[in-house]
């Protein structure tokens, strides 16, 4: 088991757990993007749930099940992500790594395990439409279609794969299937956990599992709604007797220290340059190289590093503006308008001289958000406030003023996309008029 986890302690402290009948019931996985930490929460529930069709064992008896390559109906549901006990949820952005999957298809169309793993990196994206989650959401009727597009061209990929030859459709499904996994991420994928998503996550746990046991996987779990976090708490408070919850998150310090007193925590971390190498090859069977996320990154119209150096351009241009405008009245300038200055001018120098030369500028870096990428770029913008905020007092009163403020901003701009259909270059002129008025006028966030 676990044996697709490369180069991670932890995922050797979890085979002891479950060998020692010790698992907890719920648990924390923390680790830098591409360590491994959904593989081996997904490797988890496979385990946990082996041999369920037999009969006996439980959730914290582990007795010797879950080997690697195991045939049992469970673990071949596991595989391809379909088992009924399986419930995926929180804000991920899957695009690059379908078309990473994809690509490695094409080279070794032969391949089962590389048909496997690009029929997963789809599911993963599927598993946060379950109806389970999105019960009554009346946003839930308009992705319909295109969910139903995504799993006939899933039906026809496993047709394919009974077939002998060159395989001649495989290119053009591929293709179709990642146009319309990249169309459903963006349209229906939010950048937080609603309460709504935990509250029928909470109500489907304690329902009796169809097999052994149910497993929630909450990834990202750090970015959720308020009221989303004390729901949480509640499930763990109270966990329920036949599931198992696996949150991940990129830092420890996302998560409030009472939902963190309730998990066990396992901690992935950075993998050397020889096993993030060796990963690329195994798994997505491409040209090794140093990094999994530049790997990833490459399959991305606009890599991160085009729209970290957008983001840093739009922070600090802002920044600038808004301090300009403030000593002309002879108002102080608030700390975090000079952190954040100080934070994205290391990246993005002088910046912009007014609004209209800052959507410029942030439209020629990003290619007019090419590729659908508008919403990984306010993800990475509110990212360069978060850190500048931790860097100068995260928890002062003005910080959270001022991360509230680049919240909102943020939510309404992708609302305005993903929702009203306005176009990325008018939605960032409109937020960076309204942040510039908020910084320049907002007595709320100049206290000192």
């Amino acid at each position: 088991m676990f044996e697709n986890v490369l180069g991670q302690d932890a995922s050797g402290r979890l085979e002891e757990d479950l060998e020692r009948g010790q698992l907890a019931p719920a648990m924390l996985f923390t680790g830098p993007p591409a360590s491994g930490k959904g593989t081996a929460a997904l490797e988890l529930a496979r385990v946990l749930s082996c041999g369920e069709e037999s009969g006996g064992g439980s959730a914290a008896g582990f007795s010797g099940r879950g080997a690697w390559n195991c045939a049992c109906p469970s673990c071949v549901r596991h595989r391809y992500l379909v088992h009924q006990d399986l419930l995926l949820l929180g804000p991920r952005r899957f695009s690059a790594e379908i078309a990473a999957a994809g690509a490695g298809l094409l080279r070794e169309s032969e391949s089962p395990s590389a048909r496997v793993f690009f029929i997963r990196s789809i599911r993963k994206l599927l598993g946060r439409f379950s109806p389970v989650l999105w019960e009554d959401d009346p946003g839930f009727g308009k992705l319909g279609v295109l969910i139903q597009s995504i799993e006939e061209a899933l039906d026809e990929l496993a047709r394919l794969r009974e077939e002998n030859g060159e395989h001649p459709g495989l290119e053009k499904l591929c293709s179709s299937l990642i146009k319309d996994a990249l169309k459903l991420e963006e349209s229906g994928m939010a950048e937080t956990i609603p309460i709504a998503h935990i509250r029928r996550a909470a109500y489907w746990s304690r329902l009796a599992p169809s097999g052994r046991v149910k497993f929630i996987l909450m990834e990202n779990a750090g970015r959720m709604q308020e009221g989303a976090r004390n729901s949480l708490l509640k499930i763990l408070e109270e966990p329920p007797e036949r599931a198992v919850i696996v949150l991940t998150t990129v830092s420890r310090g996302t998560i409030l220290p009472t939902v963190q007193s309730r998990l066990r925590h396992y901690r992935f971390t950075q993998r050397d340059e020889t096993t993030q190498s060796e990963v690329i090859r195994r798994i997505f069977r491409g040209v090794p190289g140093p990094s999994v996320p530049a790997y990833l990154d490459s399959f991305l119209p606009v890599s991160d590093e085009k729209l970290a150096a957008a983001a840093a351009f739009f922070a600090v241009s802002l920044a600038r503006l808004s301090a300009v405008a403030l000593r002309r009245k002879g108002a102080p300038l608030s700390s975090p308008l000079v952190a954040l200055g100080k934070r994205a001018s290391a990246a993005a120098g002088s910046g912009a001289g007014d609004t209209r030369e800052l959507v410029e500028g942030v439209l020629e870096r990003t290619g007019n958000f090419g590729g659908r990428s508008f919403s990984r770029f306010l993800a990475v913008l509110l990212d360069l406030v978060s850190a500048a905020a931790r860097e100068d007092g995260v928890n002062s009163p003005v910080w959270i003023a001022y991360n509230e403020m680049w919240r909102e901003a943020s939510g309404r701009a992708a609302e305005a996309v993903g929702v009203w259909n306005q176009t990325p270059a008018l939605a960032l002129e409109l937020m960076a008029r309204g942040l510039y008025l908020a910084m320049t006028d907002g007595a709320a966030v100049h206290t000192a």
